[in-house]
């Protein structure tokens, strides 16, 4: 199948640089600014709760388990933070947490790719589910009409991924401008938060670039572009 295919080898390549790159930033900024606590000694659920009140924000501000488990959930406008983020002074902390409230800040704004993303999430669910068995059913038996199906919801993945680069990006942009706003960190600080939530964006670069790449292949193999059919 399709991962033996030189030709998907072969585009997978800078997805697989890419990722390394990022999971390699991601842990080198994590480490480095988790063990610098902010000077004011904010903790990641104090940061949260003072972004709240700055912003006029009607949130829960929750404990979660999990290492970077942390998320905002707009259903319950709830912020739920790991425990090192939720106890943690660290510039990482803050930075995390912040983010997470940058979501909550998009959701009381009413930012539209947030709220397209989220619409998307059920659609998402069953393309994501639905997709790779379709497709690798379709090329076991040279069933054009499957792969096709198979394909149209595997799109609607690729979509999410596109989407989600504005909202993560966007929410770290508000988070840092509230961070400084708000004086919880020193403009000496700002950098490190930067630095881990650009780090942590790369990840949703290559999730991005990976889906991308793969629509791409499989629209290749299927014969709908380049003229070439499985």
């Amino acid at each position: 199948m399709w991962w033996f295919d030189p030709l998907y080898i072969f585009m997978m390549i800078p997805v697989f640089i890419i990722s390394i790159i990022a999971q390699m930033w991601v842990k080198s900024a994590y480490a480095k600014y988790s063990r610098i606590p902010n000077r004011n000694r904010v903790t990641g659920a104090e940061a949260a709760q003072i972004i709240a009140r700055r912003m006029g924000l009607q949130i829960n501000v929750e404990l979660t388990s999990g290492l970077l488990s942390d998320h905002y959930d707009p259903r319950t406008r709830t912020l739920r933070l790991s425990p090192h983020v939720y106890n943690g002074y660290s510039i990482a902390a803050v930075g995390i947490a912040a983010h997470e409230a940058g979501h909550a800040i998009q959701h009381a704004h009413g930012y539209a790719p947030l709220q397209l993303r989220n619409a998307l999430v059920p659609v998402t669910m069953l393309g994501s589910n639905l997709a790779w068995p379709l497709i690798f059913v379709g090329f076991v038996f040279h069933w054009l009409a499957l792969i096709k199906v198979g394909i149209l919801f595997f799109t609607a993945v690729v979509v999410f991924q596109l989407i989600t680069l504005p909202v993560e990006f966007n929410a770290s942009r508000r988070a840092l401008k509230v961070l400084h706003d708000t004086n919880i960190l020193t403009k000496h600080e700002l950098p490190g938060a930067r630095e881990v939530l650009t780090a942590a964006a790369l990840t949703y670069v290559a999730a991005a670039t990976a889906a991308i790449l793969q629509l791409l292949y499989f629209l290749i193999r299927a014969g709908l572009i380049g003229g070439h059919e499985e």
